[in-house]
């Protein structure tokens, strides 16, 4: 299954950082950023950040591999990191699942 992994950051220098090792090791297709205001609840205060937002285009089958990167790589102790599946334009998500297979084309 092709889909989006959503990923918030800190700030564009840890987003960026992310973004190229995922698409470099083949583990995503491509990762949009993009800046967002976040409001939640982190030990028991209630918080509001501006942060970098990530749609990591890539196969379900990476995904392990995509959250281990990760968390080894982000600022933060606990990082939102979700699968979201999608549908789509055949082309296009063939294009994703060739480019997030981990195979050299």
């Amino acid at each position: 299954m092709l889909g989006i992994v959503y990923i918030t950051a800190g700030n564009m220098e840890n987003a960026s950082k992310i973004a190229r090792e995922l698409v470099s090791r083949r583990l995503a297709a491509c990762v949009n950023m993009f800046p967002v205001s976040s409001v939640y609840r982190w030990k028991e205060k209630l918080e509001e950040d501006n942060e970098i937002a990530m749609f990591v285009k890539t196969d379900s089958s990476r995904f392990e591999e995509i959250t281990k990167l990760v968390r080894s790589l982000h600022t933060y102790e606990l990082p939102a990191i979700e699968f979201w599946g999608i549908e789509g334009e055949k082309e296009y998500l063939d294009w994703v699942r060739v480019n997030s297979s981990g195979e050299e084309t």
